[in-house]
């Protein structure tokens, strides 16, 4: 069923033309963004490099509740400017999980930190603010509760965590019945008259929250827009079957992550050459990880290299281990399966066509409870396996089956849709919300 908020063909071209024709407003724009998480600092900041664009904004300032927000240090521009305190979460943002988490984040002074950005966007309406919220409940209250025109992009939450298979868990029963995955005071904030728009990730979710009388868009899913992989010369692996590892990025946990995967890789014989892409993310220690190849008998290669920005390379029997900072777009696009223990990257390996298993670990934030929601959000992209053995057993089947891995990409092509939503959102944003 297609969402009636679908901008497509003749309507979205006269958005865009229509959109232009606001670019030099005498009106000045002071614009915040608040968002809460590693997914929604990306989104952010795609839409904030389109935004800057716009040269009627005087400001952008953006504001992460989750996380240092460095990637936003990237962006250089004068009416550019990261603002609040950004403290370390060890939950990784994920203190909803676990009362674990949650207690660990409190002593590193969580609520404090809350406080304090808080405070901090309610003097925004003083100067006239108008705010963009990315996430899910904590930033949408604090547009809010600023008193300033805002509008929402919810891109954690999907109906398609609930209404696909299997979904027998009691969570699921719960948003089967309020309709939507969004909870009550999230949709009764949506409602508000400061509440200018609200986007979501996929058609299935507007549709059932414009039923609920809230005007919700779907313009495609921007995680799949800052996915820019370089044209590398990769003749010389195409005689592999080609794994992409994710292991996820915050450690302890990823350490834990790539143990499973090592020691499962360990418990049978491929029957393959394969070559296995493991990017880390920047604040993960590759000293570190090294040592757990060598704990698994992986002979480290000093004499070969592959031109893909590798910084080291494993090998051990049929399998040749690439390890690399920073290379997951790159490594995405050449990759025919993955193991995959993360958040973010998993659904954009699935938007990409790239069938996964995963095994899910101890946490805080890969469970087996956000694992299995990730299966149903994906449409089975990525499988969820239960034990070591069970993983290889369905690994192999995927290395030796090509029919199997077409069927199960095309489930997460469909999931996660095209490139372009960043830009058809600030089209939108221009024409729409800017303007008022």
């Amino acid at each position: 069923m297609q969402s009636s908020a679908l901008p497509l063909g003749h309507a979205a071209a006269q958005n865009s033309k229509d959109s232009l024709k606001h670019f030099n407003s005498r009106t000045s724009i002071y614009l915040l963004i608040i968002c809460n998480g590693h997914g929604e600092d990306l989104i952010a900041l795609e839409i904030i490099k389109k935004l800057l664009s716009l040269k009627r904004i005087k400001k952008i300032e953006v504001l992460p509740l989750v996380g240092n927000g460095y990637i936003f240090d990237s962006i250089d521009s004068e009416v550019f400017s990261k603002i609040g305190t950004q403290i370390y979460l060890p939950s990784g943002g994920f203190s909803n999980q676990s009362f674990k988490g949650l207690f660990r984040d409190l002593r590193v002074g969580l609520l404090e930190n809350l406080l304090s950005n808080w405070l901090l966007v309610n003097k925004k309406h003083k100067d006239n603010y108008k705010i963009i919220a990315i996430g899910d409940l904590l930033p949408l209250y604090f547009a809010w509760s600023s008193k300033c025109s805002f509008g929402f992009i919810g891109t954690p939450k999907s109906d398609y965590t609930w209404s696909s298979g299997p979904g027998k868990a009691i969570s699921d029963f719960y948003h089967k019945l309020k309709g939507s995955e969004w909870d009550p005071w999230e949709l009764f904030l949506m409602r508000s008259h400061k509440c200018k728009f609200v986007i979501v990730r996929d058609s299935l979710t507007a549709d059932n929250l414009n039923l609920k009388n809230i005007n919700a868009k779907y313009f495609g899913n921007p995680m799949m827009d800052f996915i820019k992989a370089k044209n590398l010369d990769n003749r010389n692996i195409k005689s592999f079957q080609k794994l992409i590892m994710l292991i996820g990025s915050r450690s302890p946990e990823a350490f834990d992550n790539l143990d499973m995967f090592l020691s499962s890789l360990s418990i049978k014989s491929l029957p393959l050459k394969i070559l296995v892409f493991v990017p880390l993310s920047s604040n993960i220690d590759v000293n570190i990880v090294e040592d757990y190849f060598l704990k698994y008998k992986f002979s480290k290669e000093i004499n070969k290299e592959y031109y893909l920005g590798e910084e080291s390379i494993w090998i051990k029997n049929n399998i040749i281990v690439l390890i690399g900072k920073n290379t997951f777009d790159d490594w995405a696009n050449l990759s025919q399966i993955g193991l995959a223990n993360a958040g973010t990257a998993t659904e954009q390996l699935a938007g990409l066509g790239v069938p996964s298993l995963s095994l899910p670990g101890r946490g805080p934030q890969f469970t087996k409870k956000f694992a299995n929601r990730q299966q149903r959000l994906l449409g089975g992209s990525v499988r969820v396996c239960s034990d070591k053995q069970t993983l290889m057993n369905k690994l192999i089947y995927l290395l030796l089956d090509e029919e199997m891995r077409k069927k199960q990409a095309i489930l997460g092509l469909e999931r996660m849709g095209p490139k372009g939503a960043s830009k058809r959102i600030v089209e939108y944003l221009n024409f729409n919300f800017l303007s008022q």
